[in-house]
């Protein structure tokens, strides 16, 4: 069974009939889901089991599940999480707290992984798209947010996916809509925003940055040898690297293009999340078949599956509130 490199959106609620005979052919390695899909625990539970019996196994179906404006997963059918930064007074162990919960609301409607945590270093000049979704001001409290985040999501069964390599906190462009660039030495940058990912190179998954550094030339990192060959020559980062999604407004060219691209640059994975049927037939065409040491890689990212622990999620609410309630300023 062949696999196609990519990680791929749908449209609504429900799996149509074309989409479902495409990725019956296409099969790609996993699937993504946003709002525009998500309607209760019954439908999303069912959606979930429809993407997987139209590729014929157990596919990692991805969300976006950070907390605060990033959430896919709301109320009245979730439980509300403050934006990360708003939560920095409660500690590492509420991070745990925080992924082991979101971990036990997502593996219940089939979810098992999670764009999060996002260990990009808040800098007063952050880009407001992103500095609430930041886990602290410095490498190391980001660094011990993120992988305390990541275990608690990994006891409950669920695949982080740290992001967003190799840093994007100092931009003050969103890369939704335009290519941030990032004029700071290397040598700066290795000292604060790279050093919370070389301290998470263990991790099964990684998420690129459509940034520019231009001390590694004038391509977005996501399309950029030698930033891939950083961040696992240099860094050690052993894990299964996916791109940003490639219909960001950051990145030129087709769609097709922007995978093939992303591909030949060292990126496991391409992810696609907005499309109609074309643009996502598209990008699995410039992904490719995934092969090789990248199909290793993706390989041992899913070994990395847990099977959940039980846990009381009530219990796991209170304890979160009360480390909250208990930062200074509360």
């Amino acid at each position: 069974m062949t696999l196609t490199a990519a990680i791929l959106g749908l449209d609504g609620p429900a799996l149509l009939p074309d989409e479902a005979a495409f990725f019956r052919d296409a099969n790609p390695w996993g699937f993504v889901l946003f709002a525009r899909n998500i309607e209760d625990p019954v439908q999303l539970s069912r959606l979930t089991s429809d993407l997987r019996a139209a590729v014929g196994r157990d596919a990692p179906i991805f969300i976006d599940q950070e907390g605060g404006r990033v959430q896919r997963l709301r109320a009245p059918h979730w439980h509300e999480y403050l934006p990360a930064i708003d939560q920095l007074g409660a500690g590492a162990a509420g991070f745990a707290l925080r992924g082991r919960m979101m971990a036990a609301e997502m593996r219940a409607v089939g979810l098992d992984g999670n764009f999060a945590p996002c260990a990009d270093l808040a800098w007063p000049q952050t880009h407001p798209f992103l500095r609430s979704r930041c886990m602290g001001v410095t490498a190391d409290e980001v660094a011990q947010n993120a992988a305390a985040m990541a275990e608690g999501l990994l006891q409950g069964g669920v695949l982080p996916v740290i992001k967003h390599l190799p840093g994007h906190g100092r931009a003050t462009q969103d890369s939704h809509k335009e290519l941030p660039l990032i004029d700071v030495s290397r040598v700066e940058l290795e000292a604060t925003d790279f050093a919370p990912f070389r301290a998470l190179n263990h991790l099964p998954l990684a998420m690129t940055a459509h940034i520019v550094l231009p001390f590694l030339g004038d391509q977005p990192c996501t399309m950029n040898p030698r930033a891939l060959q950083m961040m696992r020559q240099d860094w050690g980062f052993g894990g299964a690297i996916m791109s940003d999604d490639i219909g960001m407004g950051a990145l030129s060219g087709s769609i097709r293009e922007r995978a093939e691209r992303s591909v030949a640059a060292g990126c496991d994975l391409v992810l696609h999340c907005n499309d109609d049927l074309a643009g996502f037939m598209a990008a699995a065409e410039g992904a490719g078949v995934l092969r090789g040491a990248e199909l290793a890689r993706c390989d041992a990212a899913l070994a990395a599956r847990r099977q959940p622990e039980a846990v009381d999620f009530e219990a796991l609410r209170a304890e979160l509130e009360a480390l909250i309630a208990a930062q200074p300023g509360s």
